[in-house]
Order: structure tokens, then C-alpha cells, then sequence
């Protein structure tokens, strides 16, 4: 897992708060998927035999940015 940043790359602050990504559908959190959207017959994403990885997010106080890992699980 990479360290948390120390600073807001778009207003150089350092008040960062770390938390994640919320899913409404399936596990309760966002994950990143390796490849291009494809999408299947019924038209959801097709991701089967993918690598998938967890979002770790960190909020700016100041500026509101968020800076995004995507992070071995």
C-alpha cells in the first residue's frame, strides 16, 4: 500500500483526510478494474478475469480535491 500523500497536488495544502469511495451496489466500495469499459448484454461493465483493486481516497480541507490509489486489497 502506498503512503499517504503529504500535500493536495492541485493547491499544495496539507490538510488531507483520508476515506474511500462509496458503491451503492455491490461490496460497499469502489474498485478500480483494469482495461477498457466493456459493457455486456444487459449493459453492465464485463468484468470477469480482471485485476481489481481497492480506491483509497484523500479529501482536501482546503480546496476540496481528491486524490485517488488504487491499492492491492
Amino acid at each position: 500500500m502506498p503512503a499517504a500523500p503529504t500535500h493536495c497536488t492541485h493547491c499544495r495544502s496539507a490538510d488531507l483526510t483520508p476515506g474511500f469511495l462509496g458503491d451503492m451496489g455491490g461490496r460497499g466500495f469502489t474498485r478500480w478494474i483494469a482495461g477498457r469499459l466493456e459493457r455486456g448484454v444487459l449493459g453492465g461493465a464485463k468484468m470477469f478475469g480482471r485485476p481489481k483493486l481497492a480506491v483509497e481516497a484523500f479529501r482536501c480541507g482546503d480546496c476540496g480535491h481528491l486524490e485517488l490509489f488504487a491499492v492491492d486489497e
